[in-house]
C-alpha cells in the first residue's frame, strides 16, 4: 500500500509524544521509497552540455546521485567512472530519460577561448585564402612538390628523408593566395601531422605513380577525413617509366577515394614535381575546390589562430609560427598561445619580409613570447597585457592540475608491480630543436608497449643539452636523448665524468629502435626448451670406474655436448640429466649430426639399455615482444 504524504500544515513546536509518533512513522515509511521515485522539485529542467562534460557534472545538473547515472550508463553498455567524460549524444539520451532538455553551454570563460563560439556579422565576412596541407608517404615526393609550387631552387636536406618541422608558405595563383602547411608525411609523426590537419581546409594527398598506396597514405587519409578536410589526390612521379596511375586509382578507390574521372567526387591530378608538369593544373584544382568551400573570415576582429611551430632561437628567444584563422594580427597586439602570453614585437612572412599586420589565412613568424608554446596550441589576441597574462596563468594552472591528476591515476595492480620491482623503468630526458619535434617524439614513444617495463619522461625541453640536464639525469638515473640538437664539449665532459649517457639522433626511428631495444634488455630473459635431436641406443659398454657408454646412432637433428637429455624407454621418460661425454671413436666432439655413430655417457646415470632413445634439448632465449 502506497505511503501517505505527511501532513505539512504548520503546527506548534510544543507537541505531545503521541502527536509526534504517527507523523514520524509516516516519514519512515516514505523514506523507504526508491530514490528514483522521490519527488524533487526542479525549476530548471535543462542540462547545459559543455565539451568533455564528466559523469559527475552531468549527475549534478540532473540533481541525481552519480551512482544512479553510472548505472544508467551501464544499462547502455557504457562503462564509465564519475571523472570520465560523456559525449553529447549519450548525455542527451540520459537527460531525456529524466525529463530534461539538453542545450549546449554558452561558453563565457575566456581562459578556454579555443572553445568559444563567437558569431561574426555576415556583413564583415570576406573571402580568405585556402589552407592546404600536403601529405603522403616519405618517398613519394611531397617536399619536392611543395618546393616546386613555391618555385624555389633550394630543397633543404632532410635526415632520413623525413621533414622535421612544420613550415607554412603562401603562393599566388590567378591573383589569389593559397597557404601551404608542410607537415611531416611519415607515420612516425602522426601526431604532428594530425595537428596540421586540424587547421587545414584542403589536403593534397601525394601518391607516387610507381609505388601506389602505402600504410602512411592510408593514415593520411584517416587524418584528413577525421578533420573533415576536402581531399585532392596528386599522382606524382608521372615521368617515371614504371608509372602506373591506373593502379593508384584502383587502390584508392578500394579505400573510398573514387576518382572524379571514374564518376567519383575526389579530384585527381597527375603531376611530376621533379619535371614541374601538371603543377599548374593542381593549383587550379585547389582554387576550384576552395571556391566550392566558400572560405570566409572576419578581418575586423581580434586575431585568433593556431601555433604551427615553435622554437627557441639563440638570438631572438622564443619564436613561433602562427596561422591566423580569423581576425587581423597586428604589431603591438597582446596575445595568449597555449599557456604562454606575449606582445607582438615583430613578425615576418615566409619570404622574410617584415609585416605590420597579418590577415586571415596568412602564416607569420612572431617574436615577443614569454616562453616557447607547443605546436598545435590555440592562439588569441586580448585587450591588454594584464588580461593576457592572467589568462595564460589560469591555463597553466589548469594544465598543471590535470597533469597532477593523471600522475595520481595509478591502478593498484601497477602500484604493486612497482613495489615488487617487477616493472622496470627507463627514464629519459628529451631535448629537441622544436617543441613540435618533442611532441611527435613523445607520441611515438608512448606507443612502445613492452610488458613489464615503463618509460618515465623526466624532462623535455627545446634547445641544446645543458649542464642542468646532465645534473638532473645523474640525480634521476636518466638517459639524455638529443633530437637534432648538440651538447657542447664542456657539457659532454661533465656527462662523462658523472656517468650520464647522452645519445644524439637526427632520425626519429633510430631513437625509437634504440629505446625499444633498451626496454627489452631491461627485462629478465625468458627461455624455452627446444628439442634439437634424438639418438637411438644400439649398444652399451660398461666401463669400470667410469660408467656406461651408450653406443648410439643419431636419428634426427644433432646431439650437442652442452645439451640436456631425456632417456626415453618404451615411450616413457626414465631419466633427465646432462651429457657427461660425447665421442666419435676416441675423439671428443662438440656435436654429432644425424646419420653418424657416437658414444654418449650420461652424467650420474648408468642403467642405459639397447633401444632406449636419448632426446637432446637446449634452452633458447625468447625475443621480448611488446
Amino acid at each position: 500500500m502506497a505511503a501517505k504524504r505527511p501532513n505539512t500544515k504548520k503546527k506548534s513546536n510544543f507537541k505531545s509524544k503521541k502527536s509526534n509518533q504517527k507523523p514520524a512513522q509516516k516519514r519512515v515509511q516514505q523514506s523507504k521509497r526508491p530514490l528514483s521515485e522521490k519527488k524533487v522539485e526542479i525549476i530548471d529542467k535543462t542540462v547545459y552540455y559543455k565539451n568533455n562534460m564528466t559523469v559527475l557534472e552531468l549527475s549534478e545538473q540532473l540533481h541525481r546521485p552519480v551512482s544512479e547515472v553510472i548505472k544508467k550508463l551501464m544499462f547502455m553498455r557504457i562503462m564509465a567512472s564519475q571523472t570520465q567524460s560523456v559525449d553529447r549524444d549519450t548525455a542527451e539520451i540520459i537527460a531525456l530519460d529524466y525529463g530534461f532538455e539538453l542545450k549546449d553551454e554558452v561558453m563565457t570563460d575566456m581562459s578556454r577561448f579555443e572553445e568559444l563560439d563567437i558569431k561574426d556579422d555576415p556583413k564583415d565576412l570576406v573571402e580568405r585564402p585556402a589552407v592546404v596541407t600536403i601529405m603522403g608517404h616519405v618517398d613519394h615526393g611531397k617536399t619536392t612538390l611543395l618546393d616546386t609550387i613555391r618555385d624555389s631552387r633550394v630543397v633543404q636536406s632532410e635526415a632520413g628523408g623525413i621533414t622535421q618541422h612544420i613550415g607554412a608558405y603562401q603562393v599566388i595563383r590567378n591573383d589569389k593566395a593559397i597557404t601551404f602547411i608542410d607537415t611531416p608525411g611519415h607515420a612516425a609523426f602522426t601526431e604532428m601531422r594530425a595537428r596540421g590537419a586540424k587547421v587545414t581546409d584542403i589536403v593534397v594527398l601525394v601518391v607516387a605513380a610507381d609505388d601506389g598506396v602505402m600504410p602512411q597514405t592510408k593514415e593520411a587519409i584517416d587524418h584528413a577525413r577525421a578533420s573533415k578536410c576536402a581531399i585532392i589526390v596528386a599522382v606524382n612521379k608521372m615521368d617515371k617509366p614504371s608509372a602506373n596511375p591506373e593502379r593508384v586509382k584502383q587502390e584508392l578507390s578500394d579505400i573510398g577515394l573514387l576518382p572524379d574521372d571514374w564518376g567519383g567526387e575526389t579530384p585527381f591530378c597527375y603531376v611530376s614535381a621533379l619535371k614541374n608538369t601538371g603543377v599548374d593544373e593542381l593549383l587550379d584544382t585547389i582554387q576550384l575546390v576552395a571556391e566550392m568551400l566558400e572560405l570566409k573570415a572576419n578581418p575586423k576582429r581580434n586575431a585568433l589562430g593556431t601555433v604551427i611551430e615553435a622554437k627557441l632561437d639563440k638570438g631572438r628567444g622564443p619564436v613561433a609560427t602562427i596561422l591566423v584563422a580569423n581576425g587581423t594580427l597586428k604589431i603591438g597586439d597582446f596575445f595568449v598561445a597555449g599557456k604562454v602570453y606575449g606582445k607582438i614585437r615583430a613578425m615576418n612572412d615566409d619570404l622574410g619580409r617584415n609585416l605590420h599586420k597579418a590577415k586571415p589565412g596568412v602564416a607569420v613568424e612572431i617574436i615577443g613570447l614569454s616562453d616557447v608554446p607547443m605546436a598545435g596550441d590555440p592562439f588569441m589576441v586580448f585587450a591588454d597585457e594584464r588580461q593576457a597574462k592572467d589568462i595564460a596563468q589560469l591555463r597553466s594552472d589548469r594544465q598543471f592540475s590535470q597533469d597532477q591528476s593523471l600522475k595520481k591515476t595509478v591502478t593498484l595492480e601497477e602500484f604493486f608491480k612497482r613495489a615488487e620491482g617487477s616493472v622496470k623503468e627507463l627514464r629519459l630526458i628529451i631535448k629537441a630543436d622544436t617543441q613540435g619535434s618533442i611532441e611527435a617524439f613523445k607520441g611515438s614513444i608512448e606507443k612502445i608497449k613492452i610488458e613489464g617495463t615503463s618509460i618515465d619522461i623526466v624532462r623535455t625541453g627545446v634547445g641544446a643539452i645543458t649542464d642542468t640536464d646532465v645534473t638532473l639525469a645523474e640525480a634521476s638515473g636518466a638517459i639524455i636523448i638529443g633530437f637534432d640538437v648538440q651538447a657542447p664539449a664542456n657539457v659532454r665532459d661533465t656527462a662523462s665524468a658523472k656517468g650520464v649517457e647522452i645519445r644524439d639522433y637526427r632520425v626519429i626511428y633510430e631513437a625509437l629502435d634504440d629505446i625499444e631495444a633498451a626496454m627489452k634488455g631491461m627485462l629478465e630473459p625468458e627461455y624455452q626448451r627446444i628439442v634439437i635431436g634424438e639418438a637411438a641406443v644400439r649398444e652399451t659398454f660398461p666401463i669400470s670406474k667410469v660408467g656406461t657408454v651408450a653406443g648410439c646412432m643419431v636419428t634426427s637433428g644433432v646431439i650437442r655436448r652442452d645439451a640436456s637429455v631425456k632417456l626415453i624407454r618404451g615411450g616413457k621418460v626414465i631419466f633427465e640429466g646432462k651429457i657427461a661425454s660425447l665421442k666419435r671413436f676416441k675423439d671428443d666432439q662438440k656435436e654429432v649430426k644425424q646419420g653418424f655413430d657416437c658414444g654418449i655417457m650420461i652424467e650420474n646415470y648408468n642403467d642405459v639399455k639397447i633401444d632406449d632413445v636419448i632426446e637432446a634439448s637446449v634452452l633458447k632465449e625468447l625475443e621480448q615482444n611488446g
